[in-house]
């Protein structure tokens, strides 16, 4: 049998203003860098030897990756990042806040751009301010890939090629893998290895900074899945 811990990155500063980040690059909170140790230290208590790392080529998840290994004392490992990894772009809605838009839109709306299956929220202008062509971070990343809004199933469809092409094989050699990620991008990669319908999927969520520990059996069977800290899992794994 081999291991997969998938972790969300820890609070972020847009989490704790309650604002939609997705492709805005926003640093961890101290308490964030916390959670990020604390996961760390719940992933250590496994002893589960890492074969690979992944991350995406976002600030919070980068630093969170980096806590755990200085916590693993792995801290010269190899880290892949990938931008296929990244939240998924809420569009027009990146930077507004959570509770002014559901007084704005109502919170069924609201609901609805953050855990539907298909369906984006409005489009970012090219000329906002926090459009990825003007980040720095995202230079390398083809024009034509660099979404202006992205559903789940959007952001489903950029996550499971990379996940197909490197990150399955290794899961199938029996590697084990870490990756920290975001929500979304996460909650894509559990829709197909947990076999979550796209009904269910708008009910699934994960926390910040807890690991989700799945372990395989042969041909990628799921053997089993728990999140490490039993106290913040919250009723999130359910019947899927």
């Amino acid at each position: 049998m081999n291991n997969l811990i998938l972790i969300r990155h820890g609070q972020s500063i847009w989490n704790l203003e309650r604002r939609f980040t997705g492709w805005a690059d926003v640093d961890l909170t101290d308490h964030g860098k916390s959670e990020a140790k604390y996961a760390g230290q719940l992933i250590k208590k496994l002893n589960i030897e890492f074969d690979v790392y992944f991350t995406s080529v976002q600030i919070r998840a980068i630093d969170t990756l980096e806590i755990i290994l200085d916590i693993l004392n792995k801290k010269n490992s190899e880290i892949k990042k990938a931008w296929e990894l990244n939240e998924r772009h809420y569009g027009a809605l990146t930077g507004l806040n959570k509770d002014e838009m559901m007084k704005k839109l109502g919170k069924k709306q609201v609901h609805i751009f953050r855990r539907s299956w298909n369906v984006p929220p409005p489009t970012m202008k090219k000329t906002h301010p926090n459009h990825p062509s003007k980040n720095k971070t995202y230079i390398n990343i083809p024009t034509d890939k660099m979404p202006d809004s992205e559903s789940l199933k959007n952001t489903f469809e950029r996550v499971m090629p990379y996940y197909e092409k490197n990150i399955k094989p290794l899961l199938s050699s029996n590697k084990n893998i870490l990756i920290a990620a975001h929500g979304n991008s996460l909650r894509a990669l559990c829709k197909k290895l947990l076999n979550i319908s796209n009904k269910k999927i708008i009910d699934f969520e994960i926390p910040t900074g807890n690991p989700l520990l799945i372990t395989f059996g042969k041909n990628l069977e799921v053997k089993k899945y728990k999140y490490l800290d039993d106290k913040r899992a919250r009723n999130i794994l359910f019947n899927v």
